[in-house]
């Protein structure tokens, strides 16, 4: 079962589907924009077993399709991929085994747009997955905590930093987190600061806690984290999208055994806050519509943000087909128009254009599944354009 999709504003054009399907779990793993014609890289991820792939594929804006390109050097889900100043990517660490978790990988790969190849470059310090990778205004990459296996068995959250030289092509410890996280957003803003909210802290239960815990990052010679105001409401699996230099938009996030009334999920959150870095206050704005988790938000413009797909959880769902739309001017959500395919876990880029391209990702898990055990991806891909239709 799909959920119904409310006629919204833009349109959604189907593109060439992926070269091989995969799922993007993590908040840092999904897509990149490669150039300014509009080419776009995806790499790794997920198959429909939960093991990790190492197929990369570039999406040809002339040609309106996908074509693979030359696979990573080593298989993995949970990493990062970050576009250089250079216009080369990054990918860091992440998970190199199946869903059952492995040791992390301290691998980098680096990828040259007109070579379509991939080198690999000294590795992290740290191996990790679930982690951060923003780029900073100088050229450098800030990799930020993320999950290390446990001595004695389990997993723990990092606290750990790097900085990664693009002129030495060499990482460097940085200034450590305030609180170990995974699975966190991180939103660069005005003045070189790094903003990281949320994420979990496994503490050895069935659920990793969420966090509400928010801190801001002083690049240069303060390399510091200084701790910001704390989010409204704890949040895993959230998104975030930049409103101006100085805002920042979260929505959404699975919560477990919330009594919430979203007419997608009574368990997933409908709540968004906006995040002000001149006062480092959270203030809510209006709720969405419906809730999600596992969802896409990107930027559209000065105080706009599209928020894309999702699902109420990662088990028994299929994916949802809505998207809408955010305006701080007025604090306002409106429909736009709904995904061809519904979908979660799935990358997402901006094009120079302004239209948004989603790929793959995750249609239907669990009992919404036609085969309850197996996972079914997803290797179609669309294009938004939120001017369609307007005169």
């Amino acid at each position: 079962m799909t959920t119904p999709t409310v006629a919204g504003t833009g349109a959604w054009t189907p593109v060439g589907g992926l070269p091989v399907a995969a799922a993007w779990y993590g908040q840092h793993d999904g897509a990149v924009v490669l150039d300014d014609a509009g080419g776009a890289l995806v790499a790794g991820g997920a198959d429909a077993t939960g093991n990790a792939i190492d197929a990369a594929a570039r999406y040809d804006p002339v040609g309106n399709k996908w074509e693979t390109t030359g696979g990573l050097r080593a298989a993995r889900r949970l990493h990062t991929i970050t576009r250089l100043l250079d216009g080369s990517v990054m990918v860091t660490g992440g998970l190199g085994g199946a869903d059952d978790g492995g040791p992390g990988l301290p691998s980098v790969e680096v990828y040259d747009p007109g070579e379509k190849t991939w080198t690999t470059i000294d590795p992290l310090g740290q191996p990790r997955w679930g982690h951060s990778a923003t780029l900073l205004a100088n050229g450098s990459v800030l990799v930020a905590g993320g999950s290390a296996p446990r001595p004695g068995g389990g997993v723990h959250a990092l606290r750990s930093t790097e900085l990664y030289d693009p002129v030495e092509k060499t990482w460097s410890p940085a200034a450590e987190l305030t609180d170990g996280r995974s699975g966190h957003t991180a939103v660069p803003l005005a003045g070189g600061l790094v903003l990281v909210c949320g994420g979990v802290a496994p503490v050895g239960t069935a659920e990793d806690p969420a966090l509400a815990f928010c801190e801001l990052y002083h690049p240069g010679d303060d390399d510091e984290w200084t701790p910001t105001g704390s989010l409204r409401q704890a949040r895993r699996h959230h998104a975030a999208a930049a409103l101006s230099g100085t805002t920042v938009l979260i929505t959404g996030g699975a919560a477990p055994g919330s009594p919430g009334t979203g007419p997608y999920d009574p368990f997933s959150r409908r709540t968004a806050e906006k995040f002000d870095a001149t006062s480092g206050t959270w203030t809510a704005v209006h709720d969405m519509p419906a809730g999600r988790a596992l969802h896409r938000a990107v930027p559209q413009g000065a105080g706009k943000v599209l928020v894309l797909g999702g699902a109420a959880s990662d088990r028994d769902e299929a994916g949802y087909r809505s998207a809408v739309g955010y305006t701080a001017t007025g604090d306002a959500w409106a429909p736009a128009a709904g995904l061809d395919t519904g979908r979660w876990g799935f990358a997402a880029a901006v094009l120079p254009s302004g239209k948004v391209l989603i790929a793959g990702g995750v249609a239907r898990s669990g009992l919404a599944a036609a085969d309850p055990t197996v996972t079914e991806l997803t290797r179609t891909s669309e294009l938004f354009d939120g001017t369609a239709g307007l005169s």
